[in-house]
């Protein structure tokens, strides 16, 4: 076995320390990197020892990757930090204030503008003092103010900064989901109604020794249906399902929206109940108690476990009086696929609809090649992308047309021609 070459680290050496600022960087960033996985890249980094600056990325990259959509995100802040001095000072230059021609424009790829965020948090960027000259008049043009929303609309919420995720939570914050109230078999008297009413007709006659002078009417009541919520918080799901949950806190707290109730459950490797804290009408405190509660946040995923849990355990409860049940997940499981698809098909028969939001189909290439989605696919009625402001406005259609199924029929017959 050939000799590895070791990093001779100085006792005042200040690599280490630059590693636990690396580190914090990409905690920042969005990654789950705590003090166990610094203690070990610093411990690999000083048994492999690097020669090259490839082998010093590969050793940091095993320590503090753990899924393939981190990746971008390592790759932004360790092309910042470890040093790209060219790259740092265009993100730099992202982050103040310009006028447009000033500079070379060029539009900033997925996070590097979290990338950037993250390594000059708590850096103070000055702005040029003005020169003295005479006051000139600036006209500010607002033209593109409404292409500026149209474009955030659009855009993939793990491509957005901190600034842009703070103003789709207020977009969002706006956004309704209205639904058609449900026609019950029960009924109601009603003058105009269109159905005979012959039990109250023949009342009405009693009373008057028999004779009948009119027949009485009937409508049918309606009434609204519950909203169902499960929403997928592993690794691979946290950036959007904190801003689904954004949307959901809108919709249960909006008045006249038409939903007799809001339930929303979430899960990674255990299901969590909370509607509760949905109640609350400030939404940093209700997704901060949620996040309390669901101690799985950032973990793995199992889906089928959750499912039958929600299936066992609430189904009945939530789910009567023709529930729409939203599935928010982008069916990446580590549970058996049989299990999976008995769990969905159960769930299904017990939903009057049953629309499954994956962020995954924002991809224009998307093939399921997972088993999971294979297994789950045949048991929805809606298959739609839920990466953006946009997809999640699109929302309502799904819900109030049946015989809307998005991208469900495309995607079912690359399954059945794979």
């Amino acid at each position: 076995m050939a000799d590895l070459q070791t990093l001779d680290i100085p006792e005042d050496g200040k690599l280490s320390h630059n590693i636990l600022h690396f580190a914090r960087a990409l905690r920042k960033a969005g990654l789950p990197v705590g003090p166990g996985r610094v203690i070990d890249a610093i411990r690999a980094v000083e048994a492999a020892g690097f020669s090259q600056r490839a082998d010093f990325y590969h050793t940091l990259a095993a320590c503090f990757l753990s899924r393939p959509e981190h990746r971008q995100v390592y790759d932004q802040v360790f092309r910042l930090y470890w040093r790209d001095p060219r790259f740092l000072e265009h993100m730099m230059s992202l982050m103040l204030p310009s006028l447009r021609g000033v500079a070379e424009e060029r539009t900033a790829k997925a996070a590097e503008k979290r990338a950037a965020e993250a390594l000059l948090d708590g850096v103070e960027r000055d702005l040029p003092e003005p020169r003295d000259a005479p006051a000139d008049e600036v006209e500010i043009d607002a033209s593109q103010t409404h292409s500026g929303r149209e474009r955030l609309k659009t855009l993939d919420f793990e491509q957005m900064s901190t600034a842009e995720i703070a103003q789709a939570k207020r977009m969002l914050a706006r956004l309704s989901l209205p639904v058609k109230p449900l026609v019950s078999r029960r009924t109601r008297a009603d003058r105009h109604g269109r159905m005979p009413d012959w039990r109250a007709t023949m009342r009405n006659a009693l009373r008057r020794g028999g004779e009948l002078r009119e027949v009485a009417l009937k409508n049918r009541r309606s009434r609204w249906p519950n909203l169902v919520v499960l929403c997928d918080i592993s690794g691979s799901m946290s950036q959007y399902s904190r801003m689904v949950l954004h949307f959901l806190h809108a919709v249960a707290n909006e008045k006249g929206a038409g939903w007799a109730k809001v339930h929303a459950f979430t899960f990674g490797t255990r299901l969590t109940n909370i509607t509760r804290h949905l109640a609350t009408r400030d939404v940093d405190a209700a997704l901060a108690a949620a996040g309390a509660e669901a101690q799985d946040w950032a973990g793995g995923t199992r889906i089928a476990s959750a499912l039958h849990a929600f299936n066992r355990d609430w189904s009945r409860r939530v789910l009567g009086q023709g529930a729409v049940v939203l599935l928010i997940t982008d069916g990446l499981d580590r549970d058996e696929v049989d299990t999976l698809s008995q769990e969905m098909q159960r769930l299904h028969l017990s939903a009057r609809r049953l629309i499954w939001i994956n962020p995954l189909l924002r991809w224009d290439g998307f093939t399921p090649k997972a088993r999971g989605i294979r297994a789950m696919l045949p048991h929805v009625d809606c298959f739609r992308a839920g990466h953006s402001i946009r997809s999640l406005e699109d929302l309502a259609r799904a819900i109030t047309d049946v015989g809307d199924a998005g991208e469900r029929d495309r995607i079912m017959l690359q399954v059945r021609h794979s």
